[in-house]
């Protein structure tokens, strides 16, 4: 007689306390929609930025100039600097600060983080037109670059990073717990409840608990999550961001 397979349901059925549906942990990746085609990238570095001459070197100083800024703002702002080792585990290095920031019971950066990743970036190959003008040839490749790691505490959503790539084209990922978030807003509406490392092991008004969870959707709760970043804690001005027009010269080298 054949025997029937025990799947997980099997094993659960009977054991479950607290039944509800909710988001986890939530990736937003962010990218400059206009910086996208090579074309998009003539039209950015000579319009927009109002550089005459398209050129790669231009890449390394809008970098250097984001990544001046960056540690302006940790300065300026006493936020603890981190460089990540290989294989590092991030959230355990940034505990202690995220513990920290925590205990001050105010939004903020508790430090950054600086690490040597593979990003999807521009480069450039240089030819030639039929006259013999130099011209150069945009197409995206995969680049080991500095990236930073925002690692913050927000009021409402808890320990969360906003990772920015320090090279053109900037793309970056905000990373939030969606747990987090809930146990802070059951919190504030009075429910008991009892919390686990990443979830909920009980609640005295499950239903209650679904209803707050219904709330972190996209355009909903009570904050969106881009409020996270631009509302709840101190950010490089924006006249130093990468994607910013600047007065400089291209031609001198201390342009970035």
């Amino acid at each position: 007689m054949a025997q029937r397979v025990v799947t997980v349901n099997d094993v659960l059925d009977g054991h479950v306390a607290l039944d509800i549906e909710r988001l986890d942990r939530i990736y937003l990746n962010a990218y400059v929609p206009i910086l996208q085609t090579s074309a998009q990238v003539v039209a950015f570095l000579s319009g927009h930025l109002g550089f005459p001459f398209p050129s790669p070197v231009l890449f390394r100083q809008l970098g250097e100039r984001f990544r001046r800024a960056v540690v302006s703002f940790a300065e300026a702002n006493e936020i603890p600097w981190v460089r990540f080792g290989k294989d590092q585990a991030k959230l355990e290095v940034m505990g202690p600060h995220l513990a920290r920031q925590e205990a001050a019971g105010r939004s903020g950066v508790a430090a950054i983080g600086v690490a040597q990743e593979f990003q999807r970036v521009w480069t450039a190959y240089e030819g030639k037109t039929s006259t013999g003008t130099p011209r150069w040839s945009f197409v995206k490749s995969d680049r080991r670059v500095t990236c930073y790691y925002f690692y913050l505490w927000d009021e409402d959503f808890g320990p969360a990073f906003v990772k920015v790539c320090a090279y053109f084209p900037y793309p970056a990922k905000i990373w939030l717990n969606g747990h987090e978030w809930v146990k802070r807003q059951a919190g504030k509406a009075g429910l008991g409840f009892t919390a686990l490392s990443n979830g909920f092991a009980a609640c005295d008004d499950p239903a209650a608990l679904q209803v707050i969870c219904d709330r972190l959707q996209p355009g909903g709760g009570p904050r969106p999550f881009g409020s996270v970043i631009l509302g709840s804690w101190p950010w490089p001005a924006p006249s130093a961001t990468p994607c910013s027009p600047q007065p400089a010269s291209p031609t001198r080298t201390s342009a970035s």
